[in-house]
């Protein structure tokens, strides 16, 4: 069994205003110790919360997370008045990372709109059963045209491994040529910031030819006809004042659809102002 969480850890800020990345590890590590972890709004040398502190996120994370390997996506690094920061996604993973690679989503411009550079995270690991492609990723919340942008793209980025798959390019044994593999069995996570009736959530699930190579989401595949459990606003009104709602998700593709065999939402944690989620694959 492989277990995959993500979460959007808004730096490590919890609904009580205090910054704490051991918090965030400790809930994490009371769901059931996943085999990877996926975290959005991750930050190096940068000062979110109006502090004189610039932290190294990555590197306290990576301590906390001993025994994991790790993967740091920035979608954006620069100069700043007090040296260079980051900002983005983070992966840990128990299971061994065959590849890595970063992919920066589309921003087409969107006058008068704050707005943020963004980037899917992709990791293949080793698992019993093969290999299998994780990407996580955080999607422009302020722009619903960057979002469907972005959106189409993630799709692409499973279409072109479809099509790859069909017709395998040509490969030398070594160097720069040689075939590094991005497996159709794929779990797609991350803060989407789009509900499920939105244009962007349909330009994802946007069906193949072939209907076995689709990104499905997993809550419809685990729960389908239900409501969708609440991933933001459970705790935290001030920046959510909707209230509950869902904007976290897995999609699944090709074998990771038949093995999903739970989904869960931490609803109880005010660590962040999203919940975790987490899903087992037999």
């Amino acid at each position: 069994m492989i277990r995959i969480l993500s979460w959007n850890i808004q730096n490590g800020k919890g609904c009580d205003g205090q910054v704490s990345l051991s918090r965030i590890a400790h809930e994490i590590e009371a769901m059931g110790a996943p085999d990877v972890i996926c975290l959005q709004e991750v930050s190096r040398g940068l000062s979110v919360f109006s502090s004189d502190e610039r932290p190294d996120q990555m590197a306290e994370l990576s301590d906390l997370f001993g025994g994991y390997e790790s993967v740091f996506g920035p979608a954006i690094e620069a100069a700043g008045p007090s040296g260079r920061w980051q900002y983005g996604n983070a992966i840990f993973s128990r299971l061994p990372i065959l590849s890595s690679c970063a992919h920066l989503l589309p921003r087409p411009a969107d006058v008068q709109r704050k707005q943020m550079a963004r980037q899917a995270t992709d990791i293949v690991i080793d698992t019993e059963r093969g290999p299998r492609r994780v990407i996580t990723t955080h999607l422009e919340f302020h722009s619903a045209r960057q979002r469907v942008a972005q959106a189409v793209r993630l799709r692409e980025l499973h279409q072109e491994a479809v099509e790859e798959q069909l017709s395998p390019p040509q490969s030398e044994k070594d160097g720069p040529y040689q075939f590094v593999p991005r497996p159709v069995d794929v779990v797609m996570c991350g803060d989407f910031n789009m509900l499920p009736d939105s244009d962007e959530y349909q330009a994802l699930i946007q069906p193949f030819s072939s209907s076995d190579r689709n990104l499905m989401d997993a809550w419809e595949k685990y729960s389908p006809g239900q409501p969708y459990p609440p991933t933001c606003g459970v705790h935290d009104r001030i920046q959510w004042p909707e209230g509950p709602h869902c904007r976290d998700y897995f999609f699944l593709a090709g074998e990771c659809v038949t093995q999903l065999s739970r989904l869960f939402v931490n609803t109880e944690t005010s660590a962040s102002d999203h919940q975790p989620l987490m899903i087992e694959l037999s």
